[in-house]
Parts: C-alpha cells; structure tokens; sequence
C-alpha cells in the first residue's frame, strides 16, 4: 500500500470505529459512567471496523489497481460484507460485540448496514476527490523515453489516489512525436525550457527520468526548484516504490553499486531465518497425519513414487533437490525424442494430482527444504538448475536473485502469476529484485498474508493454473536454444521461451508457478 492509501485505510478504519462508538455511548449516563469499563468499551467497538478491514483487505477492496472506480467498488461490496456479516456472527459467543438488539445475528446485522453507510460515502470522496489537488501531488516528469513512460504508467495505476500528472518535458527531438508518453500527459515543452516549465505549472514534485543524464542534466532548474519545496526524485526509485519491482532496462551497475538497501542487518537476517525455521518445523508436525494420508494415496492412486525430485539452484547457484509429492504419470520411455515437450501433458496428472494442486498440498515436503538449509518461506522461488546460464545472458541482473536463499512463496509469485514467454520471467525478476533489496519481517508478512489469500480465497485465474510434465526434459534442436535451453534431466516442462504457448493449456515455466508455489 501507498502512504496516500494507508491513509485512507485508517481514516475509514477510524470512521467506523467514531460512528460505531458515538452510537453505543451511554449518552444519558455520561455523567453516572463507569470509566474503569473504558478499554472494555473500546474494545467491543474496535471489533467490527477490524473485521470490515479484514474482508476488505481478502477482497482487494484497498488494492486501487484493481478497484479504480465507484461502481467497481459497489460490484465487490456484497461479498466482503456478508463476510464481515458471518464472521460477527461467529465471534460474537467469543469476543464483545456491539450488541444493538436482543439478538446477536440483528445485531450484526445492524453493524453491517451501518458499516456501509459510513464506507459508501468515503468512497465516493476518494474515487470523486482523491486526485484533485490539495489531495494529490501534482508531479512533472523530466524525460519522454521509456523510463519516463513506466514511471507514468505506475502513477496512473495507483488514480485516483495521491499523485496527478501535470505532464512531460521532453529530453529528445523526433521521438517526443512518436512517444507514446503523449497519451498518458501532455508535453509541456523541452527540457531546455525546463526552469519556466516549473514556474508556470508549479508542480509539487519532479521525477527524473531522463534517458541519457550526462551533460543533459539541468541542474541549475532543479537546485532552485528544491530551494523552493519542490521534491526531485530519481525515476527509478520512484517507480521502484510505486510498482513494488525494478525498472531493471533502466538500471545502472553504478545505482545498484552504491545502493545501500541490499546489506541487511544480521540481527534481521537471523530473525527471517529462525521464523522459517519454527514455522517449517511446526508445519511439519502439524501435517504429519497429511504426510501419511497423501502418501497412501498417491500410491494407491497411480505407479510410482511417492516424491518428486529435482535439481534446482538455490542459493549463491548451490545446486540442491527439490522435493514435492508427486502429482503426474511417469512419462513413457519411448515418446517422441524429437519433441520439444509432451503434448498430452495434462492427461498424464493423476487423480490425487490434480487435486494436491487445486488445494497446493504437493508443495508440502519443501518444508524438508527449509530444514535443510536449501529455502527458506519466502524469497525468489528457485529456478531450474539448467536454466540458469541461458537466463543470466538473456536477462539483466539475473544473477542477484541467487544472493539470497529461494523460497516457497514470494513477492513475483503474489504480484505477477505465471510466465509463458522471456518477457514474463523479465517481468518477475523485476519483481524478485525489488523483494531482494526491501526483504524484511513485515514485507514476508504481507507475503505470507497475500499468499494465503490467493490460495484459500482462489483469488486466481482457473486457465493459470496448467498441467506439469514430470518427464524427462527433451533435447531441442539448435535453432530453439535462441532463449531458453532445455535439456534432458530429470523435472519438469522447461520451456523454450520465446516461443507462444497460449494455445497449449497444458504446459507452463515451472519457475512462475504463481499458485502453485513451485
């Protein structure tokens, strides 16, 4: 979440909690009230605004990337409000709840209604107000290349909250005409005319995203509009804290060279390590009976064994096994050695399979990973291990995703899904940097919580979660290894990258296995 987002959380959050308050104060006692029940009042009338937080944040209801408008807000209100409805319902034996009638199913009742009454016009003051000046910077960016365009893009995803666009200043002659800048704000001029540019449009904040700095930089301009308020920021770093992921194209050895973020305190670093640690033990001892129960019927269900194993890369390139319950048919020794991959793949997932997938059960046994040192809960999930040479020369920076231990979930599985061509692993290991230099307790936190979300509330497409090949890799020819090898080893599908798979449900990049986890 956003500052400006954030902010609004609590202003409705602290909404709920007045309105529900003021209502239940003994108004005609104020003076005969018995002040040693205060925090229990409190308490009782914290309760609701934190279950309507809890649905709304399930439902992505403070997610403005998704609901970016007043009628998408009222399509997804019923169902976070039966929610909030239900769990009052459940927590009312347990915990004090306001108590507005006899009956605890009215009361919650009248909590809900009154709830919406209060959410609704907030509502409509953020999606009506929220990118009107005073409630939003208005910001000038320095540059029409392609930096420029992700920074403006990443600020019009986050309307109507915080940030407007006053426009462009642009840095290059011809390409300002074919800049596809031009749709998302106007072009106020060139970068020559910059200081006037900031007097006549007085922006609030500059972002810099010139393509090419040296020599170009108007430093006088921006000395002077910092002396006066204005706030000037790198456009990588602003677009870097607005999308969650690196403008990687854009990114200089220099800028990651002297930045700062990606030494950790040991003292945190150990912390990550000993909540994984615990979790993955209690994990384990908790789900021994499920080890037990699926064992028997992956074995009762299909030939074969019990685990599925496989070499991938983990941390600093150290080669370690992966293991999950196995959830395909051994492929037939004698298929087709020519061939890419197995057309047929989804017809090879068992029975139990395809149910230890609906529900992610198979990525069980990596809590045997953790133990071992090979993972840890979160972090950028581990790549094939004879991908990694093709990747490191087809993508920038790939290599710093190995700095740190892969994990079962992480930041690029939550934010991004599945990759089916070299553009969509790009597009994760912006996701896998940006994770790698702000990792800490509370962003594995809200990992774990969006994780949990996505898989017990199947916040996920149906098509996106596709067949895998437990085969033996195929040898392609030499025209195909352009992109991404594949060569024979034990695992799962690899793909070719580069090369369309829209119209093979079936296969998938094992590596952006979103809900999957794997």
């Amino acid at each position: 979440m956003t500052p400006g987002i954030i902010t609004f959380v609590l202003i409705e959050i602290g909404s709920l909690f007045l309105v529900l308050s003021g209502i239940m104060f003994p108004w005609r006692d104020i003076f005969t009230f018995d002040w040693s029940n205060l925090v229990s009042f409190i308490g009782q009338a914290a309760v609701p605004p934190l279950c309507f937080f809890a649905t709304f944040y399930g439902s992505d209801l403070y997610n403005v990337r998704v609901v970016r408008n007043l009628l998408e807000f009222r399509q997804r209100l019923f169902w976070p409000l039966l929610a909030t409805f239900l769990l009052l319902v459940v927590l009312s034996p347990f915990i004090l709840t306001p108590q507005f009638v006899g009956s605890s199913l009215l009361s919650s009742l009248v909590i809900v209604l009154i709830g919406t009454c209060v959410v609704l016009p907030l509502r409509w003051g953020l999606y009506t107000f929220g990118h009107l000046s005073p409630f939003a910077e208005r910001i000038l960016i320095l540059g029409t290349g392609e930096l420029a365009e992700k920074v403006a893009t990443a600020i019009r995803a986050l309307s109507p909250v915080g940030y407007t666009i006053a426009g462009f200043v642009a840095d290059g002659g011809r390409e300002l005409l074919e800049s596809s800048t031009r749709t998302l704000a106007p072009v106020l001029g060139p970068l020559g005319r910059v200081e006037q540019i900031i007097e006549q449009f007085r922006p609030d904040r500059i972002i810099v995203a010139l393509r090419e700095r040296r020599g170009r930089m108007p430093l006088p301009a921006l000395l002077k509009a910092q002396w006066m308020g204005i706030i000037v920021e790198d456009g990588i770093k602003i677009h870097e804290r607005l999308s969650g992921k690196f403008a990687i194209e854009s990114l200089t050895p220099g800028f990651l060279l002297f930045s700062t973020n990606f030494r950790k305190p040991l003292f945190e670093l150990a912390s990550r390590r000993a909540v994984s640690l615990i979790i993955a033990t209690v994990g384990l001892i908790l789900t021994t009976p499920l080890f037990v129960i699926i064992s028997l019927v992956i074995k009762l269900d299909s030939k074969g064994p019990i685990f599925f194993i496989q070499d991938r890369a983990g941390l600093n390139k150290r080669i370690f096994r992966l293991v999950k319950f196995r959830t395909m048919l051994s492929s037939p020794v004698d298929e087709d050695a020519n061939s890419v991959w197995s057309r047929d793949v989804d017809s090879r997932v068992t029975r139990v399979g395809r149910w230890l997938r609906k529900t992610h059960l198979d990525e069980l046994p990596q809590l045997f990973n953790i133990l071992r040192g090979d993972m840890d809960l979160v972090g950028p999930r581990p790549e094939m291990a004879d991908n990694i040479k093709t990747m490191e020369e087809q993508i920038p920076y790939y290599t710093l995703r190995m700095t740190v231990r892969p994990g079962v979930t992480g930041w690029a599985q939550i934010k991004h899904g599945y990759a089916v061509s070299q553009e969509n692993v790009t597009e994760k290991t912006r996701y896998d940097l940006y994770y790698i230099e702000h990792r800490s307790l509370w962003l594995d936190l809200k990992i774990l919580l969006d994780t949990a979300k996505l898989i017990l509330l199947g916040q996920e497409n149906s098509d996106s979660h596709p067949a895998t090949n437990e085969k033996g890799y195929e040898t392609v020819s030499k025209e195909l290894r352009s992109d991404f090898t594949v060569s024979k080893t034990t695992g799962e599908n690899q793909q070719v990258l580069g090369i369309p798979v829209t119209q093979e449900p079936g296969l998938r990049i094992d590596s952006a296995r979103s809900s999957e986890l794997s």
